[in-house]
């Protein structure tokens, strides 16, 4: 095992001394595939043996740029301080009791301070559960028992998880769905505002969808429309401005629950709190996840007091749901959150990504577009002169970069987008490092 302490105080560097994977990462890869389901796959076979700041280190010694956060989980970094220190005196004190046997203060305490932060300035309701998906699931029955309707609508590329109701709302086939149906039913899927690919205003995005919705639903049948504020899995994709109200306004007009999954957007990684808050909307439940603890499995349903108080008692919850460890991290994390100003950071962020992408699409024209907010952007390729999407060399600028320590994640319907989800804590000087990695793949695949 590698001698290395984790955490901010793990060196800022990149450093190759094998190649990737090295031969320790290779060992513990044969030992993944001869004991773990075919099914659980990795992006990238390294051995992590610590993390913290810009940089993971595997166990061969080999110090990589972290462009991912264990997809947006860490905005704060791996292991930081706070978290570290509010995890350790929890386990100390007590590592489970079941929230619906005996309730404890720390999940009181991170259901008051999701009600205080989450947009909007109504009477709100909190309940903790363990993944995005789970999150969702529960808001969907919430908004289900609430409304006394069935119909679910959910958009053009969008992912809310992998259980068996959300696959049915996750738009992408291999590998979140094939072979696993059939799906849970009363789902309608319709289009979304894709600006680079439909050329539409947010008005005008909406209208085509709206028009779906009632002539393929009707709102007398409709429960709830759930969306990312960004797409995440989808591509990355940020809607037109004034999409995401329009469908809020006629959602409000008609009794039907509007739910926005912030599961990969929220916690300052788009330069605010929430995405929402972009565009001033308000949802009616809100699902949180991925960067709300700090790399603990933690996730929530906050909303309207009327709607979370209508479920009857017994009707939300699970064995795991709302940890006391996971609450203690939660707690530590939105506090670093605030403490460090850490959305201005993600903007920061943000900032140079697109800066230097935008200078390099001025001579490469398989950068078809550059997207995001904060530290949530992607770049997406396309084959030159055209705007055919480019999955091959997609893949291949990962893996390349992998090669050269830098661990980058892919995503996209169609397999050829780069996204950017770098922790929160990374160095200006680590980001750049990184990113000209890419512009070096890119170049090495002309």
């Amino acid at each position: 095992m590698v001698d290395v302490i984790g955490g901010p105080s793990l060196p800022q560097e990149r450093k190759l001394v094998t190649s990737i994977p090295g031969p320790k990462s290779q060992e513990l890869l044969a030992r993944k595939n001869a004991a773990v389901a075919a099914g659980v796959g990795v992006a990238l076979p390294v051995s992590i043996v610590a993390a913290g700041g810009g940089v993971m280190v595997d166990a061969d010694g080999n110090s990589l740029i972290d462009l991912g956060s264990g997809i947006a989980v860490t905005g704060v970094g791996n292991s930081a301080p706070a978290v570290v220190e509010a995890v350790t005196a929890q386990v100390q004190q007590f590592t489970h009791t079941c929230f619906t046997v005996t309730p404890y203060e720390g999940y009181v305490q991170v259901a008051e301070k999701l009600n205080e932060l989450t947009p909007g300035d109504h009477e709100k309701r909190s309940a903790l559960f363990n993944s995005g998906a789970e999150a969702v699931e529960n808001a969907i029955k919430i908004a289900r028992h609430y409304t006394k309707k069935n119909g679910v609508v959910v958009f053009d590329h969008a992912y809310h998880g992998r259980t068996n109701l959300t696959m049915g709302m996750t738009a992408k086939n291999m590998p979140y769905k094939d072979g696993f149906g059939p799906f849970a039913p009363e789902i309608t899927r319709v289009a979304t505002s894709y600006p680079y690919r439909d050329g539409l205003t947010g008005a005008e995005a909406a209208e085509v969808a709206l028009t779906q919705i009632e002539k393929q639903v009707g709102a007398a049948n409709l429960a709830a429309i759930i969306i990312e504020p960004i797409q995440g899995e989808g591509g990355f994709i940020a809607p037109a401005e004034g999409f995401l109200p329009a469908l809020q306004e006629w959602a409000t007009a008609n009794g039907v629950v509007f739910i926005l999954d912030e599961v990969q957007t929220g916690f300052a990684r788009t330069g605010d709190l929430f995405a929402a808050n972009h565009e001033g909307v308000v949802p009616d439940l809100v699902t949180t996840a991925k960067g709300i603890a700090g790399g603990l499995p933690l996730s929530a349903v906050t909303g309207r007091a009327e709607i979370m108080d209508s479920a009857h008692a017994g009707g939300l919850g699970g064995t795991y749901t709302g940890s006391p460890i996971s609450c203690a991290a939660a707690l530590a994390t939105i506090e670093t959150y605030e403490k460090e100003n850490l959305a201005a950071r993600a903007s920061e962020i943000g900032a140079i990504i697109t800066e230097f992408f935008t200078e390099l699409q001025k001579t490469d024209d398989r950068i078809g577009d550059i997207r995001g907010r904060g530290a949530m952007m992607a770049v997406e390729f396309v084959e030159s002169g055209s705007m055919k999407p480019a999955a091959a060399l997609t893949g291949a600028i990962a893996k390349h970069a992998a090669n050269e320590g830098v661990i980058l994640l892919t995503c996209g319907t169609y397999g050829n987008v780069v996204r950017f989800l770098p922790p929160l804590s990374i160095s200006d000087e680590l980001l750049r490092e990184g990113l000209q990695i890419v512009a070096d793949a890119l170049a090495a695949n002309a």
